[in-house]
C-alpha cells in the first residue's frame, strides 16, 4: 500500500494564464506584484436620490463640476471622451494639459459613482509617428484617483475600423505602418468590486447576453459619422452592453462628454435614467 500523502491545496495560475489549477487565490492577490495598486476599501454602502428635475437632462456645461449631482448617486458612467486632435469639438491640448483636464472629469465621476458603481472608457490610441498609447495614461491616471481597475475590453471594429490605406513602405519591412481597427473600453470601480442592490432591481441582462458580453473582445461595427451628424460616434451596441452588463433595470448612467448621444439612448431603451453632460464652444 502506498504511503498517504497530504493532499496539496490548488493554487490559481498567475500572469493570466488560461489554465486554472485551483480556487484558492489569495496567496496570488496577496503577492508583491500587487503592491501600491488600490486595494478594496471597507466603506458603508450609500446611495443617494437625484433631483427628479435632474434626470434625463443633457446639461451644457463642463464635467469636471457637476454640481446638479449628489454625492454616490450614480450607478454607471459610460463614456468616450474627446481625442484632443483638432476635430471641431475638441480642444488643441497639450498631451499633459489633456490628461490633467480628464484627470479633473475623473474625479468628480468617483464623486458621484456610488460604493462599487462602475466606470467605462472608451478610447483610442492616436498618431504613428510617434504613437500615443493614451488607454495606458487614462488607466495611470484612474489608478492615481484610487478606481480599482475591473479590465479591459478590447472592441474589434473589424472590415469597419480603418479606411487609411497608409500602410508606410507598401510590400516592405523599411517602415510598414500598422492600421489600428482597436479601440479600448477601460473598466474601473469605486472603492468596491460588487455593489449593493439595496432595493432589488431587476436585471435585464440575458443568458446569452451575459456570456457574450463577459468576453474581453467584443467585435461589431463603428458607426458612421456622417449618419450620426457627428466627427467621432461610437455606436449604441457599446454602451447598450456596458448598461446591460453592469447596471440594474431602474439605474441612474452618467455620459459626461455626451457627443452624439448614443449612451443616452441606449439607457432609455432599457428603462435607465440617462444624465449627460457636453460643454458648449
Amino acid at each position: 500500500m502506498a504511503p498517504y500523502q497530504k493532499k496539496i491545496g490548488t493554487k490559481t495560475s498567475a500572469f493570466g494564464s488560461p489554465g486554472r489549477i485551483n480556487h484558492d487565490s489569495s496567496s496570488f492577490y496577496k503577492s508583491r506584484l500587487y503592491e501600491g495598486l488600490p486595494k478594496e476599501e471597507t466603506i458603508k454602502y450609500e446611495e443617494n436620490p437625484i433631483p427628479l428635475q435632474f434626470l434625463d437632462k443633457i446639461f451644457a456645461s463642463s464635467s469636471e463640476q457637476m454640481i446638479e449631482l449628489p454625492d454616490n448617486s450614480v450607478h454607471l458612467m459610460v463614456t468616450s471622451p474627446p481625442y484632443n486632435v483638432g476635430k471641431q469639438y475638441d480642444e488643441n491640448l497639450s498631451l499633459n494639459e489633456y490628461r490633467a483636464f480628464l484627470k479633473r472629469v475623473w474625479s468628480e465621476v468617483k464623486r458621484v459613482i456610488v460604493p462599487g458603481g462602475r466606470v467605462c472608457i472608451n478610447i483610442a490610441n492616436l498618431g504613428r509617428r510617434p504613437y500615443i498609447p493614451l488607454h495606458t495614461y487614462i488607466v495611470e491616471d484612474m489608478l492615481d484617483l484610487g478606481f480599482l481597475m475591473r479590465g479591459e475590453v478590447i472592441w474589434n471594429k473589424a472590415s469597419s475600423g480603418s479606411p487609411s490605406t497608409a500602410w508606410g513602405s507598401w510590400l516592405s519591412a523599411k517602415n510598414p505602418i500598422l492600421r489600428d481597427i482597436h479601440e479600448y473600453i477601460l473598466v474601473f470601480s469605486k472603492g468596491l468590486f460588487s455593489r449593493e442592490n439595496t432595493n432589488e432591481k431587476k436585471s435585464t441582462i440575458s443568458k446569452e447576453e451575459f456570456l457574450e458580453f463577459t468576453k474581453s473582445v467584443w467585435t461589431f461595427s463603428a458607426e458612421s459619422a456622417r449618419r450620426v451628424g457627428h466627427p467621432a460616434p461610437f455606436p449604441v451596441e457599446l454602451p447598450l452592453r456596458a448598461i446591460k452588463l453592469y447596471t440594474f433595470k431602474g439605474d441612474v448612467v452618467l455620459d459626461p462628454f455626451m457627443g452624439s448621444g448614443q449612451t443616452a439612448i441606449a439607457g432609455r431603451n432599457i428603462k435607465r435614467e440617462g444624465i449627460s453632460s457636453q460643454k458648449q464652444t
